[in-house]
């Protein structure tokens, strides 16, 4: 369970349950979230399961220092999952905060950063639930020449790999965030995904392994050829729901290979988090603090509560600033900025096979 005992620091979050920021508020807002995770995810799942999540956490954490609460809403989310890639993480603080409100059952693994250009300077990392996931080991990058891509270019991000079991169920999980566009003279996202599906495939046949492939592939829809070369190589793509934002594109997908890549899969959905968090309701009640934030620079993370302080204590003197141009069509990105611009997903696999298993011996 997620650790709510910083709600009770006076210096870091202000007494109160009328305005965003607020121990109230926070707390009142997670218990909406709870509700509908339990109604989507936990309440529903069946014994002995495994659930993966993905999540693109857009710019996570790179730019202006995200509200302490939006910290609280993250963490409430993926401790509904058992593992959860993410991508775009942009700075190493932000994950081990994460895990500190995760609690001390869970653990992490990040990877290198990517190049500047189209790596974007970006890292992945892998989060488990240590009671229900155990790390088999082996962890790594995928390799590939450059010979093999439109060119001779290297592959945008390198995907990020870790073994892992559940129960019976031992998997390997390959995150990727693939390039956003397809551009001349560069490698497109199908030749990125068909490069990687294709050599995470070969493995699963050698190995006799589930392999989950999953992440931001910046797939448009279900007919766009990147979606195509996940399937032109043997996975088996869950038809998810849109992902992104606004509600019209199919950027996050889990996909499978391996000897059970069908058999297993119970439920798969998406977390639209925004009918308990950041409503669009709560519009109004977010502007104070979008304008105390606007005009403060961005701090080293050592400073990232005396940022936060600043911004409360500036509502409070009524020292505000300008504010957004135009905040009622500012307020859709700005939110984005604290959650993201991605919708995470998640599936629910079977990870009791032990009927099966015996059976192989009566029909012995």
């Amino acid at each position: 369970m997620a650790f709510y005992k910083d709600l009770r620091n006076k210096d870091r979050y202000p007494e109160g349950s009328n305005k965003p920021g607020q121990s109230g508020w926070i707390a009142k807002h997670l218990k909406d979230l709870r509700g509908q995770l339990k109604d989507e995810i936990r309440g529903q799942r069946q014994p002995n399961s495994l659930i993966i999540g993905s999540w693109n956490i857009k710019h996570f954490d790179g730019g202006r220092p995200r509200l302490p609460e939006s910290f609280h809403y993250i963490t409430e989310i993926i401790d509904h999952f058992d593992i959860c890639a993410l991508q775009e993480v942009k700075n190493l603080w932000a994950v081990e905060r994460l895990s500190r409100l995760l609690g001390p059952n869970w653990d992490f693994f990040i990877n290198d950063s990517s190049d500047v250009g189209r790596g974007n300077h970006e890292r992945m990392a892998f989060l488990y639930n240590t009671n229900k996931v155990r790390f088999r080991s082996l962890i790594g990058e995928l390799g590939f020449d450059q010979r093999d891509l439109t060119g001779d270019e290297p592959i945008s991000r390198a995907p990020f790999f870790a073994s892992f079991q559940a129960g019976w169920f031992r998997f390997t999980l390959c995150s990727a965030h693939i390039a956003a566009k397809d551009q001349a003279g560069l490698p497109s996202r199908a030749e990125e995904i068909g490069l990687i599906a294709k050599e995470l495939s070969d493995r699963a046949k050698k190995e006799e392994e589930v392999y989950v492939f999953l992440g931001d592939m910046n797939t448009d829809d279900r007919e766009h050829p990147a979606f195509k070369a996940l399937e032109a190589n043997g996975f088996s793509v869950p038809h998810f729901p849109p992902t992104n934002s606004t509600g019209e594109k199919y950027f996050d997908l889990i996909a499978f290979a391996g000897p059970e890549n069908i058999s297993n899969r119970l439920k798969f959905n998406v977390v639209d988090y925004h009918k308990s968090v950041f409503t669009d309701a709560e519009k109004s009640d977010y502007e104070p603090l979008s304008k105390a934030m606007k005009d403060r620079p961005s701090r080293e993370y050592s400073d990232y509560w005396k940022f936060h302080h600043d911004s409360y204590a500036a509502i409070e003197s009524g020292n505000l600033g300008d504010g957004y141009a135009d905040w009622d069509s500012e307020y859709s990105s700005w939110r984005t900025n604290e959650m993201s611009d991605h919708l995470p997903v998640w599936i629910e696999l079977r990870t009791d096979y032990s009927d099966e298993y015996l059976d192989r011996f009566i029909s012995t």
